[in-house]
């Protein structure tokens, strides 16, 4: 599937993948753990937020939304009213560099063709602020397959593997990655990532 095709899809099962979805769950109270590390009031932004009622709900108010499919921001706007909204690809992320003290990317990263998956990761660290952090899922396996009949529809998973994975994110200049295992939307267990963005402060000085 190319990006518009995968683009439709998600527009064709946001809702369904609302209604499945359990908002609640062990995935969701990793937010409080990310939040513990960040400053006061900090500008986060939720790549792939879907409806927003699993992760971007749990995140500061005023925080940004991100998503490929106009229906699933439309969901967004109606679970999380005080969010900002924006339709666009996390390979391209229209925003700023170092807009943000967060990301999370909750099962999103692996709608993308595996080969793009460096670029997403090089976004992600552009927009994020030394020292910011990063919170994702990440794919256990290496696969790429279009799976029919998901939610009602069809679905492109693509993922380079685990290993792979973790070596891209030190590529894109991440560092004191840490995994954990959690209960995912769906009711399955998850391994997700932290990780801290390496670099400089505003007044040169290196951020672990």
């Amino acid at each position: 599937m190319d990006r518009n095709d995968v683009r439709r899809a998600w527009d064709d099962v946001a809702a369904t993948y609302a209604d499945r979805r359990d908002p609640d769950g062990s995935d969701a109270t990793l937010i409080d753990d990310l939040l513990a590390g960040l400053p006061p009031d900090p500008d986060a932004l939720d790549v792939g937020c879907g409806d927003g009622a699993r992760t971007l709900a749990n995140l500061p108010p005023g925080s940004v939304g991100l998503d490929v499919s106009r229906r699933g921001l439309d969901l967004a706007r109606e679970t999380v009213p005080d969010a900002r909204l924006v339709h666009g690809e996390m390979s391209a992320l229209p925003f700023a560099a170092d807009r943000f003290d967060a990301v999370t990317a909750y099962h999103a990263v692996f709608h993308v063709e595996r080969e793009r998956h460096p670029d997403v990761y090089d976004e992600f660290a552009r927009v994020v602020r030394p020292g910011g952090r990063l919170l994702m899922t990440l794919p256990g396996g290496r696969f790429e397959t279009v799976r029919r009949g998901w939610m009602g529809g069809e679905m492109f998973f693509s993922a380079p593997g685990r290993e792979r994975t973790l070596d891209q994110l030190r590529a894109a200049g991440f560092t004191d990655v840490e995994t954990r295992t959690a209960t995912d939307p769906l009711g399955s267990s998850t391994e997700f990532a932290f990780a801290r963005l390496a670099g400089e402060d505003e007044e040169g000085r290196t951020r672990p």
